[in-house]
């Protein structure tokens, strides 16, 4: 089982999320606490595996506490889970190595898809002496179009492609495509096309010319 501490000012929320915890598979809840130093002491004497912490807690941001509990439990994760939501607030925590970001207030079905990648991560990185990339990737969370890609497509192209697309608002042709990353039609038609069939982007057609309707391509 998955020991796991949840850190919450509000006691009725706590209870909330001790309860989502416990019925989400292969989890427990070791502990609650509702200000700093509670969590800093149940950290110390639980040790659970996994922290489930606000950020708005009494004198200080729970965001600060994830080095205090790494000096206690250097294995220990933390998943984030606030109202909170400020980029620089995140941009904080994903600098902390926290293994998600998931703001209030959600569903059972939110908290219990977050647990249950990273209990899957978790058994995954535990029964293997040497990862290879597709164990890594899967460890990070990275799939479709971040995984491992068919034979003849290449991840810094796909990266390249990827990029030009947050470049636009709207959507773009191969053929604009091609222009934009500076490779042949072709491949960017192939890029994107992959990058659709792994659900990165949406397709429409453009009736606007004469002759054969032009697929466009629009970022998700």
């Amino acid at each position: 089982m998955i020991r796991v501490l949840v850190v919450d000012d509000d006691f009725m929320v706590a209870k909330v999320h001790s309860g989502f915890v416990g019925k989400a598979e292969g989890f427990e809840v070791c502990g609650v606490a509702h200000t700093p130093q509670a969590a800093i002491e149940a950290v110390s004497t639980m040790r659970p595996d996994l922290v489930l912490l606000d950020v708005h807690l009494p004198g200080m941001s729970g965001l600060d506490l994830i080095g205090k509990f790494r000096e206690l439990v250097p294995d220990v994760d933390v998943l984030v889970i606030t109202s909170e939501r400020e980029v620089a607030s995140v941009q904080k925590a994903l600098r902390s190595g926290v293994v998600h970001y998931l703001i209030k207030p959600f569903k059972f079905a939110v908290l219990n898809a977050r647990l249950e990648q990273y209990r899957t991560t978790r058994l995954s990185l535990s029964v293997i002496d040497e990862a290879e990339q597709a164990a890594v990737d899967k460890a990070f969370g990275v799939t479709g179009a971040s995984a491992d890609l068919p034979k003849g497509l290449s991840r810094v192209t796909l990266d390249l492609v990827e990029e030009k697309l947050r470049e636009v608002d709207g959507p773009v042709s191969a053929t604009e495509m091609s222009e934009r990353s500076g490779i042949s039609r072709s491949s960017a038609r192939r890029y994107l096309e992959y990058l659709a069939g792994t659900s990165r982007v949406d397709v429409s057609l453009d009736y606007g010319n004469v002759g054969r309707p032009e697929r466009l391509y629009r970022r998700r």
